[in-house]
């Protein structure tokens, strides 16, 4: 008896142990360790730099179960915090995470160009917690409530940060409206149109009609309409055949893409947002137009038209404030994207309109593609893919030009964060403040980087990026998600668990 009695309480008092510290600690493991960096489910970060909806504090947030519980201004109140974890991050900037509306991971059918792996883990390294994926460039296109499954299967799994969806307005589906609202009760966020070719043969471009029917259904869900506003008209960059135009040269390519070809398509839209007005047949829907270039007469129509009591908004994207197209040289097709970068009087004229609150919201609008598709041994900008790779480095981009002409770390969340979670329709992003997903970014606003070959990327063809040789400010230390810290001083999560995000029906 007494031999047993030493063998078995031994054995005893380790499992006891155990279940002591398991019960009393806190700060136990989360259910799968490998989707954090951080195993704690309750936790508190400190900063002396934390952006709230109310401005800037020094201060605490308190996460527990992946949601915001509290938000302090000072510390005295946590001096002896026994509840979890503590993670102090001192003067670094601590934000809500970035919210990109406008992307295109291609995936499935092009993968070769970008892949939700890929894309959703250069997302989480670069601060971004949520990104919507637009319904081009894969294949299929998501138009149908068909091909959206087959994008929602291609993303089992692989989602490095929470991802949404938009569908497609083509005209195939504008007048079949059983056929739109399969496609919005299966959860797409909102639909997405085109005003010219988008380049892509499946994905055929809409006209005011369509885009007004599109309208009418999306009023039932009060979801947005997001698009590309152009409209092809004779192209000023005609020339005498005898002579003609320099195909390498960037002037050759931005003449063929006027600012007329956004006023034509805003005039258009003007008169079809009417409809959402209070009392309108579309009211409840909302218009908001993409990657705006001009910064001239087509956002005169836009002021016009939110003046006018349209549901309407507006986003541009950080390479038509980074870049002009003086600064562009011969053959540079990473430049090439569409609508165009205009001048530099145009770019100065777009920065003033942001800080004036007349455009309202920030998107990268990555649009990656294979390599040999940008043709940079021709440097042909008339037939090279148009698109510009950026969306690890939404962050820094436009922290690190914004600063030449006055932008704030508020400024930075308002249009990265609040407003484009509002548009997406997610309520429980996009703030720090207490009942919201703790999606946040931790980030030096201070330190500079070259962003080069030296430097980690997770995007699959980094090299196509038109950032790529720059230097930087605003590096990324640390993005969590849900609670999730899935990125740390140069190293992501184990395992892929961000969740896709489904439109509330």
């Amino acid at each position: 008896m007494d031999a047993w009695r030493w063998r078995v309480l031994p054995l005893v008092s380790v499992l006891l142990a155990v279940l002591f510290l398991y019960v009393r600690r806190p700060d136990k493991p989360l259910p799968n360790s490998q989707c954090s960096l951080l195993p704690h489910d309750q936790y508190l970060i400190r900063s002396k730099r934390i952006i709230t909806p109310e401005g800037v504090i020094a201060g605490s947030v308190e996460v527990k179960g992946g949601i915001i519980v509290s938000v302090a201004e000072g510390g005295d109140q946590f001096s002896d915090y026994s509840q979890g974890y503590i993670l102090d991050y001192g003067d670094a900037v601590v934000m809500p995470g970035l919210v990109d509306i406008h992307v295109h991971l291609n995936d499935p059918g092009r993968t070769e160009w970008e892949d939700f792996t890929t894309g959703t883990k250069a997302a989480a390294a670069g601060g971004i917690t949520t990104l919507i994926d637009m319904p081009l460039n894969c294949f299929p296109t998501v138009v149908s409530e068909e091909t959206f499954r087959l994008k929602l299967e291609a993303a089992r799994n692989r989602l490095h940060v929470d991802v949404g969806f938009w569908g497609g307005l083509v005209p195939e589906n504008a007048f079949n409206r059983s056929a739109l609202e399969s496609l919005l009760d299966a959860g797409v966020l909102g639909l997405k149109s085109f005003m010219c070719p988008s380049g892509i043969d499946d994905f055929p471009m809409t006209n005011a009609t369509h885009i007004k029917e599109g309208l009418h259904v999306l009023a039932k869900y009060k979801r947005p309409l997001l698009v590309h506003s152009e409209i092809a008209l004779d192209s000023e960059g005609s020339t005498d055949k005898a002579s003609p135009p320099d195909p390498r040269s960037y002037s050759t390519y931005l003449k063929t893409r006027p600012p007329s070809w956004e006023e034509a398509a805003i005039s258009e839209l003007y008169k079809v947002a009417q409809d959402t007005r209070v009392g309108g047949r579309a009211e409840g829907a909302h218009l908001h137009i993409v990657h705006l270039s001009d910064a001239w007469k087509s956002l005169g129509i836009i002021k016009e038209a939110k003046e006018s009591g349209a549901s309407l908004s507006v986003e541009t994207c950080p390479h038509y404030l980074a870049f002009s197209a003086e600064q562009i040289k011969d053959g540079d097709t990473r430049f090439k994207c569409a609508p165009p970068i205009r001048d530099e009087v145009n770019r100065n004229k777009l920065r003033q309109a942001l800080m004036d609150g007349h455009i309202d919201l920030l998107s990268s609008d990555h649009s990656p593609s294979a390599p040999e598709l940008k043709l940079f041994d021709q440097g042909d900008f008339l037939r090279a893919w148009g698109g510009i790779s950026s969306l690890q480095f939404d962050l820094p981009v436009t922290w690190s030009y914004g600063k030449s002409f006055g932008v704030t770390l508020n400024q930075l969340a308002t249009w990265w964060s609040e407003r484009p979670a509002k548009l997406a329709g997610q309520e429980l992003k996009g703030a720090i403040s207490g009942g919201k997903h703790a999606d946040i970014v931790v980030w030096d606003p201070d330190e500079e980087f070259e962003l080069n070959e030296n430097y980690t990327t997770y995007l699959k063809h980094p090299n196509i990026s038109a950032y790529m040789g720059t230097r930087l400010s605003g590096k990324v230390m640390a993005t969590f998600v849900r609670g999730n810290l899935v990125y740390s001083d140069g190293k992501l999560a184990p395992a892929a668990c961000g969740v896709p995000i489904l439109a509330k029906q």
